[in-house]
């Protein structure tokens, strides 16, 4: 096993990668990223507005950019988006560089926690639970190769799912 300080989060949007990430970093006491907010940061625009004008490949060519910036960066969680799994190059980054924490979660979940959320492009379509459906088919098996740990983020305590991943990277750590 890799030795490794960093945490990479790696799930379907609405798993939980914000809200696990900064909850490990405080509990680590090291720098959290958001690779989506680093975009927004870095373009001066919002997630939305880089689809509009860029389309997906425009925003996944944004996104792979940013991975290498920050997989380079040594002592910190990172929450990737939900596709940075998608290419192979963000995959090798992730693996290589860093201890990848798959968040599970159903797509009942998922639905739940994004209902209100308009800033998700690939969810404003008629049918949100067609499309995450077919996101999950579509990923999963990538979320599964990457990662050196698994765990369901939508059936404990965000607590729960923290002491749970700092567990397995201290072992990951001492072997």
């Amino acid at each position: 096993m890799k030795q490794t300080e960093n945490i990479y989060l790696i799930g379907l949007m609405g798993a939980g990668k914000t809200t696990i990430g900064r909850q490990l970093a405080a509990a680590l006491q090291v720098p959290f990223y958001d690779s989506d907010k680093a975009i927004e940061e870095n373009t001066g625009v919002d997630i939305p507005t880089i689809f509009e004008y860029e389309g997906e490949k425009g925003f996944r060519n944004r996104e792979q950019s940013m991975l290498e910036r920050l997989t380079a960066i040594d002592g910190i969680v990172l929450a990737t988006g939900g596709g940075a799994i998608l290419r192979e190059p963000n995959r090798k980054l992730l693996v290589e560089n860093g201890f990848v924490v798959y968040l599970q979660c159903s797509v009942d979940n998922i639905l739940h926690r994004t209902r209100r959320d308009k800033k998700r492009p690939l969810l404003q379509t008629d049918d949100p639970r067609e499309q995450v459906e077919r996101l999950f088919k579509q990923r999963e098996s990538f979320y599964l190769n990457c990662a050196d740990f698994e765990i369901d983020s939508g059936v404990v305590q965000s607590k729960v799912v923290v002491k749970s991943i700092l567990k397995a990277y201290e072992q990951a750590n001492d072997q």
